[in-house]
């Protein structure tokens, strides 16, 4: 059987569900099953032959199958990596342990810092020595080498991170390094700093290439079993996985750098919501992915998703930076909350949900320890909830330098369309969308996500005396790499270039990413570049400094293929206002009792429809609240907006 370039699967393996989203064409099917934490190939197969079923294709049909996870998430977090090694140079073995040597809770006597991913005793110091511009001062010695892997063998290491200082100016001894361990351990894993961080600061690139290492085994032996059940299962086609960058690569990449699939789920949702901005024509978006464990907020502008060149996983402290492990890849920046409908109707009765078991465990573990009514004491969870997720919005917004005001916030997993309009309220949004296919709205966007693959070297250089032809070599090097990535998923596309570059005061302790012009460069390109610095460091700082030398210190390059497809079809819009399906009590945290409100069923509702809040909007994956301080209607995409009413 020959597949099928129009037919594409997407599956997103979440905290609670996995879900899925399969296109023939222009329709599409979803559906949505729980997790299975223990062997999530299991679920992923599942969902995938549920899916195809419903939708009368052969597994051997499809074109492509697009895959985003959070097994790497919940590995650092839980801890359940392999049993990892460092080696690094002499005296520097306690970096990943001594941080910055700054207090993230600058009052909390009793602070507690993320234990690092390689315990002290794993962490084994070789001889050598290489300067910030890449001169050795103490060649590798061999003996010491020899030493350290003899011990590795000795504790059954399964993975070895390899960070030297300053291994980004020049890898010779890194590579040697690891060449080494895989001719005497040909079954260890091995991560070099070199490769997977190539940019200064010693503490973030030995934490990433650790964290990689740490990955390398579980990630490995998980795509691995999946795609060869997934050819017993007689699908034959491509397996791509979604990174955190927000771009799509090959199982092999992701088996090398598998720290790159962390947050990729979570990425899925962020493309989802930017795909829908550019729909609408929308610049200024914040997106709600809510789930059934965790919430997700990212900031979009102009259909771009907020980027980050590092992040931290696995904080010990709640919004605070510093308390979790940093990660130096590229990602869409979130900000990530633990917190996570009509009960008979979800997922079109396949699930039926407890309603019994979640009274009972509100009225035993908060009703009455507190002397509340059942319902009361939901409502102060649901609120609680609320003002997290606000609140979280709220510090990413500021720490920004955006406004959340004047932004359409894009509500869409399984919880987020029942919590948008209330979030929206505390934040003082005036416009909500929830889109087609909201539950599964990380898988959808999976679909719409580009291969692409960015590149990012460190290379300290000052404007004034910047060698054009010494970045113009860089940077070839750097689109071949990233090319021969990109090839592997789309071999025939027309690809798609940008550079940036990460730029500073002299003097400064951190950068600000500039977009470059991608063609070569000359020794003119010194005042654009200039330009280009002072015109962004403006809009963050309000301001630039004169006469203060610039330097620039990595430099980047993404290559992506075009995304395909669309997430809708516009039709025409005829206002009605439609007969609600049902009518049934739901609680009014404004008057603090039941109210009776309007049910209607959103496969019924028509592009115009309009309905006037209070009332809820249900359909298989998920419900919308329309609360008393927003109405709904239906646009030409069949999305759910809800607008602020003046009364």
């Amino acid at each position: 059987m020959t597949s099928s370039p129009t037919i594409r699967l997407g599956v997103d393996i979440g905290g609670t569900f996995t879900d899925v989203a399969l296109e023939v064409g222009e329709r599409r099917f979803t559906g949505k099953i729980l997790t299975t934490p223990h062997a999530p190939e299991d679920g992923v197969l599942a969902a995938l032959r549920s899916v195809t079923a419903e939708a009368g294709v052969e597994p051997g049909e499809v074109g492509v199958i697009i895959h985003g996870t959070t097994l790497a998430t919940n590995a650092l977090i839980e801890r359940k990596g392999a049993r990892t090694a460092l080696l690094t140079t002499e005296g520097f073995r306690d970096v990943v342990e001594i941080r910055h040597e700054n207090r993230f809770e600058q009052y909390d006597v009793n602070i507690d810092l993320p234990p690092p991913l390689v315990p002290r005793r794993l962490r084994l110091p070789v001889r050598e020595r290489i300067d910030a511009q890449g001169e050795v001062l103490l060649p590798l010695d061999e003996s010491s080498v020899a030493r350290a892997i003899e011990t590795l063998a000795a504790r059954q290491v399964e993975a070895v991170a390899v960070g030297l200082l300053h291994s980004f100016t020049n890898p010779d001894h890194e590579r040697r390094l690891g060449d080494a361990i895989a001719r005497r351990l040909p079954e260890v894993a091995v991560t070099l700093s070199c490769e997977v961080s190539p940019e200064m600061r010693e503490y973030e690139r030995f934490s990433t290439a650790c964290a990689n290492a740490y990955l390398q085994p579980l990630i490995g032996r998980y795509l691995v079993k999946l795609a060869r059940e997934l050819l017993r299962a007689g699908f034959h086609c491509p397996l791509l996985l979604m990174t955190s960058g927000g771009g799509i690569t090959t199982t092999e990449t992701a088996i090398r750098f598998p720290v790159r699939l962390v947050e990729s789920g979570p990425a899925g949702g962020a493309i989802f919501a930017a795909c829908i901005a550019r729909e609408h024509g929308l610049d200024q978006v914040v997106s709600f992915d809510m789930g059934g464990t965790t919430a997700k907020i990212c900031l979009i502008d102009k259909a771009q998703p907020q980027t980050a060149r590092v992040f931290e996983v696995a904080r010990i402290y709640r919004f605070l930076k510093g308390s979790g492990l940093p990660l130096r890849i590229p990602v869409i920046e979130m900000v990530e909350i633990g917190a996570g409908i009509d009960p008979t109707t979800f997922l079109g009765g396949r699930m039926p949900l407890d309603v019994a078991g979640a009274k009972r465990a509100a009225a035993e573990r908060i009703a009455t320890a507190l002397n509340l009514a059942t319902e009361h004491a939901a409502l102060g969870v649901s609120e609680m909830v609320d003002e997290n997720m606000a609140n979280a919005a709220r510090v990413h917004a500021i720490e920004s330098g955006k406004d959340l005001r004047p932004r359409t916030l894009i509500a869409f997993g399984g919880a987020a369309p029942l919590h948008a309009a209330r979030v929206a309220e505390k934040l003082g949004i005036s416009r909500v969308l929830v889109p087609a296919n909201a539950g599964v709205g990380s898988a959808v966007g999976l679909l719409r996500a580009p291969v692409a693959y960015e590149i990012v070297r460190g290379r300290l250089l000052r404007l004034g005396s910047l060698d054009a032809a010494s970045v113009n070599r860089l940077f070839a090097e750097m689109r071949a790499e990233a090319e021969a990535i990109v090839r592997r998923g789309a071999p025939a596309a027309k690809l798609v270039e940008q550079r940036s570059a990460f730029m500073r005061y002299r003097g400064q302790g951190h950068e600000i990413a500039v977009d470059l012009p991608v063609r070569d460069l000359t020794a003119a390109d010194r005042s654009t570049i200039r330009e280009l610095f002072e015109a962004v460091y403006r809009r963050l700082y309000s301001r630039a400094i004169p006469g203060v030398e610039i330097e620039i210190l990595s430099w980047v390059l993404a290559v992506r293929a075009p995304a395909e497809g669309h997430l809708a079809a516009p039709a025409r819009e005829q206002p009605t206002e439609p007969k609600p399906q049902s009518r049934r009590p739901v609680f009014d945290p404004d008057v603090g009792e039941f109210r009776e409100v309007p049910i209607y069923w959103r496969p019924d509702l028509a592009p115009g429809a309009r309905i006037s809040g209070p009332a809820v909007i249900a359909e298989d994956e998920t419900s919308t609240v329309v609360s008393p301080r927003f109405d709904a209607r239906i646009d030409r995409f069949g999305y759910i907006e809800l607008t602020r009413n003046e009364a």
